[in-house]
């Protein structure tokens, strides 16, 4: 659609086959259910008052809102066929989106740093991971979220937008979006790239650090050791791997120009949700302390259940 002045809405234009609506509730629900049951465990479980589980009730919250920034919309344009969102809905979720995926980069580069001093020093773990640096450590990872993304977030807002405005995506995504101004956008989508490389590659760095002294001193461990010390990362670094992997796969689809668009727009969509859905399933799965956590929250539910379900004898 062409407009003969500024644009003042944008119509998302992405995947048209209405039968993946129950797929994106279903996905939406678990994300949901699976997140927030972390949360509460971590916020009522005394056993899991530990650094590690404060940082993943983080990670649990960062990916509960980045996906209820896009998910809602997308079923809503599938669900009513209405597919116009307003300009600044779209920079608002634009910058949500973004700044979402950042933190939740930053936060799984704390939790590598939880596990290297854990492993490494061990007798100084409560002293060195305090309260106080926990809690700095978290600021740190949404404060880097928020300012990281603002450049390339208000440089997109400054264009000239006079059309076409539809959006090939399910959501307001910034390539997607920029590339609908009508200026050249080269430097915008260099900058744009810069940024994000810089917010990728250094939180992949540390993290890579964090693991190369893991390992090195998992190698004068004994065998049994190695395994005991395994079980308490193996669910973080397989969390990693999906995350970088991915995020990896959606560059690449945007940085070739024979890429198919429904191609891309289905990984990015993935993309989008993959990780938080699969994140509670992965510590859940791995992870015998959470395990223990929510049987033990099954069983107060039970015995509350039960005690409010008590009846009492009525008089003659």
């Amino acid at each position: 659609m062409n407009t003969s002045g500024p644009v003042e809405y944008f119509i998302l234009d992405g995947l048209k086959n209405s039968y993946v609506l129950p797929i994106f509730f279903t996905v939406y629900v678990s994300i949901l259910s699976g997140n927030s049951m972390i949360i509460y465990l971590v916020r009522t479980d005394p056993k899991l008052n530990t650094p590690m589980y404060f940082f993943l009730h983080n990670l649990s919250f960062s990916d509960i809102v980045y996906t209820s920034v896009t998910i809602p919309k997308m079923l809503s344009v599938l669900l009513t066929e209405v597919k116009t969102i307003s300009k600044t809905g779209c920079f608002v979720q634009m910058y949500f989106v973004l700044s979402t995926g950042v933190t939740g980069r930053a936060l799984l580069t704390v939790m590598a740093f939880d596990r290297y001093v854990a492993i490494c020093n061990p007798l100084r773990y409560t002293t060195i991971m305090t309260r106080r640096l926990c809690i700095l450590l978290i600021f740190a990872s949404w404060g880097f979220g928020v300012i990281i993304v603002l450049p390339p977030a208000i440089w997109a807002t400054q264009l000239p937008y006079c059309g076409p405005n539809i959006v090939r995506h399910m959501f307001c995504d910034h390539s997607s979006v920029v590339s609908l101004a009508c200026v050249d956008t080269t430097r915008n989508g260099i900058f744009s790239l810069t940024n994000a490389l810089i917010a990728l590659l250094s939180t992949f760095l540390f993290i890579l650090i964090s693991y190369v002294c893991i390992g090195k001193a998992m190698t004068k461990m004994s065998k049994a050791q190695q395994l005991k010390v395994a079980a308490t990362f193996v669910s973080h670094l397989i969390v990693v791997c999906i995350s970088y992997v991915s995020a990896t796969f959606v560059y690449i689809s945007y940085r070739v120009a024979r890429f198919d668009p429904d191609v891309r727009i289905v990984i990015a969509v993935l993309y989008s949700v993959l990780t938080p859905l699969l994140n509670p399933i992965i510590y859940s799965l791995r992870n015998k302390e959470l395990q223990d956590a929510m049987k033990r929250a099954f069983c107060r539910c039970t015995v509350t259940f039960k005690t409010s379900t008590k009846t009492v004898p009525s008089v003659a």
